[in-house]
């Protein structure tokens, strides 16, 4: 269960904040993770919590010991629990944003966590545990944004269906997956495909810098997009240039001079500047 103390986070957080206590827990914190784990400790961050929750992965679900902090949420595998930790990942709170799920018939006190690179599903062992991470999570990425003025973000990436929830792929309908048909995900929708129907690739530049792996269905809608924008990109080109003003050379330095005054001033530039023959 998460371990925060009582009263408003905010003031929790401000005691915390540079005391030796906050110190030793996340120096506590980053041992567990060991060398392989990014460093935590940085000025003004405060630990305000930890449990382990069931996070849904790809194949079954499985638990991860989550620490929240005032500005980031890290999670990794239990190698060892209050020892040894994993696999660290780490989540910075101004991505987030959270949705309560129903719960399922082997699966209760759901929640959704969506960020623009990864979404994912975790459960608590109680709804007054699920409560409480909600909203300690909230009330935290809530001060973050006043703090910097950003909003919460409205896209995030799609969760990835887990293999479990079927047999076939979601797209074809067809292929039965197998020891020799392997699954799957869009890194689009989230659906769990066969080969055929996700061997298509497409840069996500939110998710990765490298084109991903996407359903024929999302490619489709993703070229569609990218067309769309590239011809407006196109009509604010050409309504830019419409409203440019047009040069015309022959208006140069026109001040309404008749021709036999540039007659005048170029015999008197020639009598000005030739000596006298």
């Amino acid at each position: 269960m998460i371990q925060a103390a009582s009263g408003h986070i905010s003031k929790m957080a401000g005691n915390l904040v540079d005391t030796e206590i906050n110190s030793v827990r996340i120096a506590a914190v980053e041992n567990c993770f060991g060398v392989a784990g990014q460093p935590l400790a940085i000025p003004g961050r405060v630990l305000i919590g930890e449990g382990i929750l069931t996070k849904e992965c790809r194949k079954k679900p499985k638990p991860r010991m989550f620490f929240l902090f005032s500005d980031i949420l890290v999670y990794g595998n239990i190698v060892i629990n209050k020892r040894k930790y994993n696999s660290q990942h780490i989540i910075p709170l101004e991505d987030v944003t959270m949705e309560t799920l129903e719960d399922l018939p082997d699966i209760e006190n759901r929640w959704m966590i969506k960020t623009s690179k990864k979404t994912f599903v975790v459960s608590a062992a109680s709804a007054t545990e699920r409560r409480e991470w909600i909203q300690h999570i909230e009330q935290c990425v809530k001060q973050l944004c006043e703090k910097t003025g950003r909003t919460t973000p409205t896209e995030h990436a799609a969760p990835w269906i887990p293999d479990r929830a079927t047999d076939i792929c979601m797209r074809c309908t067809q292929k039965k997956f197998s020891l020799v048909t392997r699954r799957h995900h869009c890194r689009k929708c989230g659906f769990v495909v066969c080969r055929n129907c996700s061997s298509y690739r497409f840069l996500l530049p939110k998710l990765d810098q490298k084109p991903l792996r996407v359903c024929g269905l999302c490619y489709k809608q993703l070229l569609a997009e990218k067309a769309e924008e590239a011809e407006a990109e196109r009509r604010r080109s050409a309504r830019f240039n419409s409203e440019v003003p047009v040069h015309d050379p022959s208006s140069d330095d026109s001040d309404g001079s008749t021709e036999a005054d540039y007659e005048n001033m170029r015999a008197w530039n020639t009598e000005f500047y030739l000596p006298p023959v």
